[in-house]
């Protein structure tokens, strides 16, 4: 696709200089000119009454292919266990399938993985099991290649996967590879049944909008979700599913990197994307060492600590307890926001969780617009009390 300006045609009105929502357009020597960055939104030719401004679209020719069939969900592991988001997925894979009428399979890499019968239990109908001490460590050129060849030898119609560190890490090569679309960080997943395609939904522009994407052409349809925006579903112990053993050809892999160690973040007493309780701080913290605050409360709720995207950009905290569009997406049972205003962008990450409360010394904070309760109060009155409340008893 691609957008011309005829300036033959352009008069100098500027009908098309408000429209644009990036404001990229400007009148130069009574002619219209366009600044770097244009999303090809159309805005700005809808509005010219001179059809001075075109935007060529590059349609699709090639056919979807009838080979591809079923639908895949990316079974994670880290040290010989899967991860939660695996299971979300398949929950979500399930009804997908359903819809389609089409078999959902797991693919799973690792070594000595034994919770491989609860993916069926959880909804899969098939398993592709890879077992090698190689895939032990989650080494991301391996985990590519070997994804690459799975799906050009059984060519599944849509791959899922979650988007943590290793899924944004190999899942755009595989589909960089194979040639097709990805839609990553989605936060919704449908099916248009009258043309076979996969909407997936995400949030652009700073979490303004919430765009629907489709891959009308390229298979298989690939997509990363966050972590907890999907339920899991309850297990099926009865379930009967297939675990189909394939065999790892490390000599055939041709590997560019080594991983020298994994260091896991000793900050982290619970990961707050499994957490059921999480306690976040944001900028009205106003210091590193004032986190130890909401430290001491998580640690009589059994809770997780988490932060907003301010205070970990002004090194208060490490990334890896960031909420929100650019960090981790969460939905704990409970969530304590203190100090946090309630950007749209870290609402993004947390507003699904069943209660919310809000410790804010300002009443107009956004962040009470989605609180189940809000206390409009200093947090470091609030906060310490709490604690001492729960520890009585």
């Amino acid at each position: 696709m691609g957008i011309q300006i005829d300036l033959d045609k352009c008069v100098g009105c500027g009908d098309c200089v408000p429209v644009c929502p990036f404001g990229l357009l400007e009148i130069v020597d009574d002619k219209v000119q366009l600044k770097e960055g244009c999303t090809l939104c159309g805005a700005c030719q809808e509005a010219c009454g001179y059809e001075a401004i075109l935007i060529e679209a590059v349609s699709e020719v090639e056919a979807v292919s009838d080979s591809h069939q079923g639908i895949w969900v990316f079974a994670e592991q880290r040290n010989g266990k899967l991860k939660g988001v695996a299971y979300e997925l398949l929950a979500k894979g399930r009804e997908l399938a359903n819809t389609l009428q089409t078999d959902l399979s797991a693919v799973c890499f690792g070594h000595g993985i034994d919770e491989v019968n609860r993916l069926i239990a959880h909804g899969a109908d098939k398993v592709y099991m890879v077992d090698s001490p190689d895939l032990a460590i989650n080494q991301e050129d391996l985990y590519a290649q070997q994804l690459i060849e799975l799906i050009r030898q059984h060519k599944p119609e849509i791959v899922l996967a979650g988007a943590t560190s290793l899924g944004r890490a190999f899942i755009p090569r595989v589909a960089a590879i194979l040639k097709t679309g990805l839609t990553a960080d989605c936060t919704g997943l449908d099916i248009d049944t009258e043309n076979r395609l996969l909407r997936q939904t995400r949030p652009t522009f700073g979490g303004n909008i919430m765009a629907t994407i489709i891959c009308q052409t390229k298979r298989p349809q690939m997509s990363t979700v966050r972590p907890r925006v999907f339920k899991k579903n309850e297990p099926d112990e009865k379930r009967k599913g297939q675990i189909i053993k394939v065999d790892f050809n490390r000599e055939s892999i041709t590997s560019k990197t080594k991983l020298l160690n994994f260091v896991e973040d000793l900050t982290e007493t619970v990961k707050i994307e499994e957490a059921d309780i999480i306690v976040s701080g944001g900028r009205g913290l106003g210091k590193a060492e004032n986190f130890q605050l909401l430290r001491e409360l998580a640690s009589v709720m059994g809770a997780a600590v988490g932060a907003s995207r301010a205070v970990v950009d002004e090194g208060w905290i490490p990334y890896s307890h960031q909420v929100g569009q650019t960090g981790k997406t969460v939905c704990p049972k409970l969530y304590i926001a203190c100090g946090i205003s309630g950007a749209v962008q870290h609402l993004a990450g947390m507003q699904t969780s069943d209660i919310i409360v809000a410790i804010n010394d300002n009443p107009n904070a956004p962040i009470f617009e989605v609180a189940t309760f809000g206390i409009v109060g200093d947090l470091f009155k609030v906060v310490p009390m709490l604690t001492e409340k729960l520890k009585n008893q």
